[in-house]
Parts: C-alpha cells; sequence; structure tokens
C-alpha cells in the first residue's frame, strides 16, 4: 500500500494501492476497447433509481475474455495493466495463434509467463482446467456455473473459490461467502486467486476521490424530511423510530430474507453463508 506523508488533513489516513513494480503497461490496447456509457443510477425516465451514482472520470471499456474458448492454445502475457472498471489487474494475452486477448490476472504472475487452457493443464496459477481435474483444498477463480457458460464466481480483486469436494458428477465449492454449493464437474476454473488484493485495505481519504470513481455523496436519512424518508423529522437527533432498518423507499434492509424459496439453484446449495452477527 502507498501512503502519504500528512501534509493535509485528507493525505494524513489516505492509503492507495501501489502500482509501481506491479503495472507494465499505461495505456490500453487499442483494439481490445471500446466507449461505454457508464450507469448513473437513472431510468429511461431520467429518474433516480439507485442512489449515490453519477459523474466520475470518463472511461474506455476493456473487453475481457471470461469465455475461455480457446481451449489447448498456449498464452503468454503481455502485459501488466490496470482496469478503472474492475478491482482486479488485468493483462493483455498472446495466444500461439497470433490472438491476443484481455484477461483477469491472478495473483503472483508476471509479464513474460505463459498460460494455458486445457483439461490437463498443469496446476499453476493462471492456467485453466476443469474441476474433476482439481484437488481438494486448491484455490480457484473465474469458476463457471455451467460448463462453458463463461466465468461467473470470483472475480473480484483478492477473491478465490475453495474447492472442497468432488462427489457424484458434482464439485463442492467454498465460496468468498462462506456458502458451500454444488456445480458440475465439467465446468472450468482458473487456478489461484484474483490479483490486487490489497485492494480491500485502501483508504480513498478525501471527498474528492470518490467522486472521481462516479461515488456521489451520501446523506443521512436520519437527517432528511420526513416526506423524504421513513428515518427523517423530529427535533435534535432522532433515533430511527421503526422496527426494523429501512430504505427511503420503505423496503426492509435488515432481518427479512430475500432469496426466493423456489430459487432453482436453492438444491445445488449444501450450505448457507455464515450470518457474521451470529455469536
Amino acid at each position: 500500500m502507498k501512503k502519504f506523508k500528512p501534509t493535509t488533513k485528507s493525505n494524513r489516513h489516505t492509503a492507495i494501492v501501489t502500482y509501481r513494480g506491479v503495472l507494465t503497461a499505461s495505456k490500453p490496447l487499442k483494439s481490445l476497447t471500446t466507449g461505454f456509457t457508464r450507469g448513473t443510477g437513472r431510468n429511461a425516465f431520467g429518474r433516480i433509481t439507485s442512489q449515490h451514482k453519477g459523474g466520475g472520470h470518463k472511461r474506455s471499456y476493456r473487453e475481457i475474455d471470461f469465455r475461455f474458448d480457446k481451449v489447448g492454445i498456449p498464452a503468454k502475457i503481455e502485459t501488466i495493466e490496470y482496469d478503472p472498471n474492475r478491482s482486479g489487474f488485468i493483462g493483455v494475452v498472446c495466444y500461439a495463434d497470433g490472438e491476443r486477448r484481455y484477461n483477469l490476472l491472478p495473483k503472483g504472475v508476471k509479464a513474460g509467463e505463459t498460460l494455458l487452457i486445457a483439461a490437463d493443464a498443469p496446476l499453476k496459477p493462471g492456467n485453466r482446467t476443469l474441476l474433476k481435474k482439481i484437488p481438494v483444498g486448491t484455490f480457484v477463480y473465474n469458476v463457471e456455473l455451467q460448463p462453458m457458460g463463461g466465468a461467473r464466481i470470483a472475480r473480484s480483486a483478492g477473491n478465490y473459490v475453495e474447492v472442497v469436494a468432488n462427489n457424484e458428477g458434482q464439485t463442492h465449492l467454498k465460496m468468498p461467502s462462506g456458502e458451500i454449493r454444488k456445480v458440475s464437474e465439467n465446468a472450468w476454473a482458473s487456478i489461484g486467486a484474483v490479483s490486487n488484493e490489497e485492494y480491500k485495505l485502501r483508504n480513498l481519504g478525501k471527498a474528492g476521490r470518490s467522486r472521481w470513481l462516479g461515488i456521489r455523496p451520501k446523506v443521512r436519512g436520519t437527517a432528511m424530511n420526513p416526506v423524504d424518508h421513513p428515518y427523517g423529522g423530529g427535533e435534535g437527533r432522532q433515533g430511527r423510530g421503526t422496527k426494523r432498518p429501512k430504505t427511503r423507499h420503505g423496503k426492509v434492509t435488515g432481518g427479512r430474507k430475500t432469496r426466493s424459496p423456489k430459487k432453482y439453484s436453492n438444491i445445488l446449495v449444501v450450505a448457507r453463508r455464515k450470518n457474521k452477527r451470529a455469536k
């Protein structure tokens, strides 16, 4: 982590990820980038549907390969780059047939190393293989839910999924949340954990840096008027005044189960995620 001398009030607590010595390129590969409109939290009528979004620095979208359909073709990591649209580091990967793609990189890999997507690929960080070929206790990321359905699980910085068991054509995976669920053993996964594990330790330090990221200010519900929020109104500082915590639209946010009792994947969940508040 990079920390600053306390020359100002904001610098006193600022801690950001160190890119020097990690990244090898400052500009993205133009052929793999496109322009796009960022979400501003508004619907087609211009009404705010997601709070605290808007503004931010202009970004280019890097087209990341999450399908991994270049099976059996070795690839070489050419660059390690920063992606403003996600928390992990990405890199340009050049396959033996000359095609270049952006991949989400695991921690520990360096430019110049080779990667392989194959059923018999060696168990080294970055390589991709079938879940049934991966031994119990291995950390994986970019995990598929359906065979050849594209990476869906464990794609955020520092995240990984642990292979717990292989049984009856199903692989049991322990999610970052603590939930254990079953996935087809013929689904693919990449070995290792997502890069930039220090991302969760950063301290933005000042409001301006949040605005650069497209995060608008948050106003406390208790500071609003009664017409604007269930917590609003009252003289001086007031308590919540409601039995359960709610959003400004009256939706309960704590103490209510949100998962559908008839969700299709309920039969695949072996153990629910742990309640961190439970003692």
